[in-house]
């Protein structure tokens, strides 16, 4: 199973709502929607690189 590094985040009230609809319309927890989000981002910026661990997981 993958480590998965945890930090605090500050973030406008109103952002978080807008999130917080958006990961509930598509059933997903906050986090969770946030970590899509960020992993989409930098594949579209071609900046995601599988480490090797999670290409053998999968």
């Amino acid at each position: 199973m993958t480590k998965k590094k945890s930090f605090a985040l500050r973030i406008d009230p109103e952002v978080f709502k807008m999130i917080e609809k958006w990961a509930d319309d598509e059933f997903r927890s906050v986090n969770g929607q946030l970590e899509y989000m960020l992993t989409k981002s930098l594949k579209d910026a071609k900046r995601y690189k599988r480490s090797k661990d999670e290409e053998s997981e999968s």
